[in-house]
């Protein structure tokens, strides 16, 4: 184990280990979290997507934070992506159960909001699948254009501050791979049931959860990478 592997591990300890060590802090953050979800799916999606690309760049590159992997200007773009999923998650979450209710499933909406039951599972199925089916390629996919645009700029901040070249980016990106492994296999194979398990816990633990999922697909990266 290498000296970055030690302090990268020591990272994610005292990013999670105080809200289970101290109770006050954890109702602090529930508090805020209630308060200001926008801002903290920022900071959710800033922090921990982009340790995921560190570690997948960790798996596929030998190291944590190769040339051009661009981290301050990956946090700030995961932040905004961050808000936009949890919009998502709103706009789903709450239409499905509604469309789930017309199509004869009339307790749709009550079970959704209560314990769990086979009906919450098949409510939270539907949402992850409509959700992962219609919203998740399209942000993959500028994702993935966002990632090449900072690479491009040698992982400065400028690559801010350009607009971004989208008929050329979308022109070279490496379509048979991100349909025949990040659309074909990652979606049906991980995403439909982990934002299955996501819809089912409570809702302040939905964006967080979602964001932890970001640190796997840095993983999932490095492997497509390495495929």
């Amino acid at each position: 184990m290498k000296k970055s592997d030690l302090l990268f591990g020591l990272v994610l300890v005292a990013i999670f280990l105080p809200f289970f060590v101290s109770e006050p802090l954890y109702e602090a953050y529930k508090s805020f979290n209630a308060q200001h979800g926008m801002l903290m799916s920022f900071f959710k999606f800033g922090i921990l997507a982009t340790l995921g690309e560190m570690l997948g760049a960790r798996i596929g590159r030998k190291q944590y934070l190769p040339q051009a992997f661009g981290m301050l200007p990956k946090m700030i773009v995961w932040g905004i992506l961050g808000m936009f999923i949890n919009g998502a998650m709103i706009v789903f979450s709450n239409g499905i159960p509604v469309v789930l209710k017309t199509l004869g499933i009339h307790d749709a909406i009550t079970a959704f909001q209560g314990s769990l039951s086979w009906t919450k599972v098949l409510v939270a199925l539907s949402i992850s699948v409509a959700m992962n089916t219609f919203f998740a390629p399209v942000f993959m996919t500028f994702h993935k254009i966002t990632d090449m645009h900072i690479h491009n700029y040698g992982g400065s901040l400028k690559a801010l501050m350009h607009p971004i070249p989208m008929g050329q980016l979308i022109a070279e990106l490496d379509w048979k791979k991100q349909w025949g492994f990040v659309f074909k296999k990652t979606i049906p194979l991980f995403w439909y049931p982990a934002h299955t398990i996501t819809f089912l816990l409570p809702g302040e633990l939905r964006v967080l959860f979602a964001a932890l999922l970001g640190v796997v697909l840095g993983v999932l990266l490095a492997i497509a990478a390495k495929r």
